[in-house]
């Protein structure tokens, strides 16, 4: 039997991607709901190519022009955040991949979890925003997440068939575009440096949190909140192959490590066909093709967003929310020429340094703290 899907934020990165694992499992997937921000063309055309019961728009400026080019089929057309949530916890589909970008993704996943549906998670802002929150719910529905994020999906696989406790989870570090300046290069970074990553093909957001590490910080807490480690048995390590895409130390002193060429296609088809493993098309890791890899300590004064994060890990609460609310908004302004590229992190700080804390959060309270730290981060901003 087919899985039937929901994919959210079907027009990004990650969507794209997902898609493409469809393509090669035809036999495996049905598509049948669609969503994106504000790439009307492209999703139109993903809902014919697919033939999708439901399109839904987000941002409501859109929605004619998303009816009109599907009139002549039977998709479905919405439009809205609340009508993201609602198909992400549609009676007619059995997975939601959260493809999201940004807080934007936390009420879908609430949404998928409270319905009972297996939740494919890219979206690492759910977690890091309202991650207690999040896992109990999952926990009280038996709802299964799956990590999508390649260092998560690593560490999934390196903890499946283990009943012991872990000593260390490891993440792995490309370092991002800005790896190889020395700090007094980073004040005058333009966006065009910071989106050069390396080796991964990603969205412009996630990209410029690559670059500050605020990525990486992020990835600390949701590796936290999906496999319960304290912050202290979570390090870091910089590996600028991205070959290991992340590691676990067991307290025999044993380490699993899972390795791979830089294709986010490989985690999207586990967390959608685990425990089975997709047949991928494609050339086979050739290790005499990548002789060396290395790793080193990362440089926590050129990047204090990493220790920022894991400070907001040990405080809990709404801190990690804060941060994520205070980076969004810096980050959008970095990407219009509206600030310096040093002035994202400095954003945070001037928001976490003046925000209000609750230590036990509803969801209203994340959604308070969201909204102050924007308002705290456009004033620092003078935006």
């Amino acid at each position: 039997m087919k899985q039937r899907l929901a994919i959210l934020g079907s027009t990004g990165s990650i969507g794209v991607q997902t898609l493409d694992i469809v393509r090669e499992n035809p036999d495996f997937f049905e598509v049948r709901v669609l969503t994106a921000n504000s790439n009307w063309q492209r999703l139109a055309a993903q809902a014919r190519e697919f033939d999708a019961d439901t399109a839904v728009i987000a941002d409501k400026r859109y929605y004619t022009r998303l009816r009109d080019a599907l009139e002549d089929t039977d998709v479905k057309v919405y439009a809205g955040e609340e009508a993201v949530a609602q198909v992400a916890a549609g009676g007619d589909t059995d997975v939601a991949v959260n493809a999201l970008v940004g807080y934007a993704g936390l009420a879908p996943t609430v949404a998928a979890l409270g319905a009972g549906k297996k939740l494919a998670l890219a979206n690492k802002e759910s977690l890091v925003v309202g991650g207690e929150y999040v896992m109990r719910l999952a926990a009280e529905k038996r709802a299964p997440i799956l990590p999508i994020d390649s260092e998560h999906s690593a560490i999934f696989q390196c903890l499946a068939g283990e009943q012991s406790p872990v000593r260390r989870l490891i993440i792995t570090c490309s370092g991002g575009a800005l790896r190889d300046l020395k700090r007094e290069e980073l004040a005058g970074v333009t966006a065009e440096q910071a989106l050069r990553h390396p080796q991964w093909e990603m969205g412009a957001k996630i990209t410029i949190d690559s670059s500050t590490l605020v990525n990486k910080g992020f990835e600390v807490i949701e590796a936290h909140w999906l496999f319960g480690t304290p912050a202290e048995k979570i390090s870091v390590v910089l590996h600028p192959q991205s070959i290991v895409h992340s590691m676990v130390e067991f307290e025999d002193g044993a380490i699993k490590a899972q390795l791979g060429t830089p294709d986010m296609r490989m985690p999207i088809s586990l967390a959608l066909m685990y425990p089975r493993r997709a047949n991928r098309p494609g050339e086979r890791f050739d290790f005499l093709k990548h002789p060396q890899l290395t790793f080193a300590e990362v440089d926590r004064v050129k990047y204090p967003a990493l220790d920022i994060a894991y400070d907001c890990l040990r405080r809990r609460g709404t801190a990690a929310c804060t941060m994520n609310g205070a980076n969004e908004v810096a980050v959008a302004a970095f990407l219009g020429g509206r600030c310096a590229w040093l002035d994202i992190v400095r954003a945070i700080e001037h928001a976490l340094n003046r925000a209000s804390f609750a230590a036990a959060p509803t969801l209203a309270d994340y959604a308070a703290a969201d909204g102050e730290a924007r308002r705290l981060a456009a004033e620092f901003l003078a935006l």
